[in-house]
This record gives C-alpha cells, structure tokens and sequence, in this order.
C-alpha cells in the first residue's frame, strides 16, 4: 500500500514541478526528442535547389533572348532588302510613268538641216528624194508607235485634275499682283503633297493642275491631303483669303505624246473635275474598282449614273474622303 501511495506521488510531483515540465522529452531508449523547426542543413539544401533551378530558367531564357535576336536580324535584313527592291520598282514605274519629253521645234529643225545636208553629200539628190520617201513611212510608223505607247506597262494611269474654283472673279478682287503670289502659295501645296505621293505633274495652265500617279490610291490620298492642307491655309493664303480647290481622278489608258497625255480618259478626268465644288474631291467608277478593300481613303456619296459632255454612256461618280 505503501509503494502504491509512494508511485502516485512521484507521478504528482513530475507533473507539478516546473523543471519537470521544462525538462525535454526522451524516447526509450533515452535520446531527447527534438520539437524545434528544421535544421539549418535542410535549409541550406533547400536554398541550392531553388538557386540551381532559377539558373537553369535564366539560361534558357538567355537562350531564348539569343534566337529572337537572330530571327531579329534576319528579318531585318529580308526587309531592308525588300525595301531596295520595291524603290527599284517604283523608279522603275515613275519613270514609264513619264511622258517623253517634247523635242523643241528648233531642234528638230537643226536635226532635219544636218540630216538633209547630209544626204545630199553622200547620195545626192536621187538618193534624197528615195530616203526622204522612206523616212515619211518611218514617220508614219513611229507616229503609230508612239500613239501605243502607254503610261504605264499594262497602259492604265491615274489622272488627277484640279483648279480653284471662281479664279477669275478673285483675280479680279485681289488685283494681279496679290492674284500671283496666292497662285505661287496655292502651287507649293499641290507640288508638295504631289512629291510626297510619287506624282508627275504633267502640266499646268493658270491655277489648273494635270498630274499622273501610279495608282488610284495615292492620287486619292494626295488630293484628300491637299484639301486638307487648304482648309489650314499658310500665311499667305490667309492674308489675302481663302481658296476653294476642286479636284478629279479618273484611271484609264491614255496615249503619251510629246510631253503630254490624249485621249478619252483625259477627258473624263476634266469632266468629274468640271462637277466638283470647291474643297470637293470626285473620282470616277474606275477609280473605285482600281482601290483596294484596305485603300486608306473613303468614297461616299455615288451619283446616280449620269451623262458627262462629250463622252458616251453614263458614269457613276464617288466622292473622296479622309478614312475615318
């Protein structure tokens, strides 16, 4: 009975004591039991593997970096050589774009004198009466030629007129002295912009503009571009008045002779001109089936089909404007 009290006490006091409860706990067989985080070995493994996996992403990366920058540069330089190769297309185009230019009449009158003196020296008279005979056919056939011969390889052009609408009546009001210098200012619009979309003036009378482009798109951008620019006029033009421009696109076939363009798609640019109202810009139905569905110029507004002066059928005529 003894012992039993004896054991029970000794559980009481191990319970009650403060240095048993903070005493550490053992197994069995008398190592302590560790109740503490983990240990600074763990750790440090941990550690490696997070270094050794991050490492091997920035290598990849790096790798990554490494092929972009090739693919970079090889398409860099398939592109500047596509570049190169499309200036040389475009020279290519401007210059079949350009009409020949026109042999001056003193010229041809030298060249003709030379070449029947030197005939005359060589053949005699005989020999040229039968050569001036078979130069009036060569004439003829190179007449024949040259009325062929195209603007552009497949022989269609864009056409673009403008002039200022009421000329006449603001001559009158500015005086020719101011009536000059806001021609000049209204020429430095059209010349620029018609630079900057690769077009050839063709020729100018008075305020009136006739200019070749390589295709509809850019004579429609240029001529939304010049209205543009006039509805925000330079100092000269705001000192003696507004202008209001009207302008006309038409695509077709014509024939370049001497320095200039005929036919009838020159006339039916001149007739859509003739409808435009100042700060207008009108193109034919050629002109919209010459665009493409991602053209970056708007037509708006198509007529009902209309005759035009001089020209047979009727025509549909679209109004031009800025994308949105």
């Amino acid at each position: 009975m003894l012992s039993r009290l004896s054991r029970i006490s000794s559980r009481n006091v191990f319970w009650t004591c403060p240095e048993a409860r903070s005493s550490p706990r053992v197994d069995r067989v008398g190592a302590p039991i560790s109740l503490a985080t983990p240990s600074r070995y763990s750790l440090h493994q941990y550690s490696d593997g997070v270094t050794i996996v991050l490492g091997a992403l920035c290598v990849v990366l790096l790798g990554v970096v490494a092929g972009l920058a090739v693919v970079v540069r090889r398409q860099q330089a398939e592109l500047a050589t596509a570049e190169q190769h499309v200036a040389e297309l475009e020279a290519d185009l401007a210059t079949a774009l350009r009409p020949p230019p026109a042999q001056k009449p003193a010229e041809r009158a030298i060249s003709r004198v030379i070449r029947t003196a030197s005939r005359v020296r060589e053949q005699g008279i005989t020999g040229l009466i039968q050569s001036t005979l078979e130069d009036l056919s060569a004439w003829a056939n190179e007449e024949q030629a040259e009325i062929v011969h195209m603007a552009a390889p497949d022989g269609t052009v864009t056409l673009f007129f403008s002039d200022i609408e009421n000329s006449t009546h603001l001559n009158a009001r500015m005086g020719d002295r101011n009536w000059v210098r806001v021609l000049e200012a209204h020429d430095q619009v059209l010349r620029n912009r018609v630079t900057q979309y690769r077009g050839q003036v063709v020729k100018t009378a008075g305020d009136g503009f006739m200019v070749a482009f390589r295709d509809a798109e850019a004579a429609c951008r240029a001529a939304v571009a010049i209205q543009s620019d006039l509805r925000r006029p330079t100092e000269q033009l705001r000192r003696h008045g507004k202008i209001r421009v009207r302008i006309g696109i038409h695509t077709g076939q014509v024939v370049a002779k001497d320095g200039d363009y005929f036919g009838e798609n020159v006339a039916m640019a001149a007739r859509v001109t003739d409808l435009a109202s100042g700060g207008e810009v009108l193109c034919s139905d050629a002109v919209r089936a010459a665009l493409e569905d991602d053209a970056q110029v708007r037509l708006v507004d198509p007529t009902d089909p209309i005759e035009l002066k001089g020209l047979p059928g009727t025509h549909v005529v679209w109004r031009v404007v800025p994308p949105v």
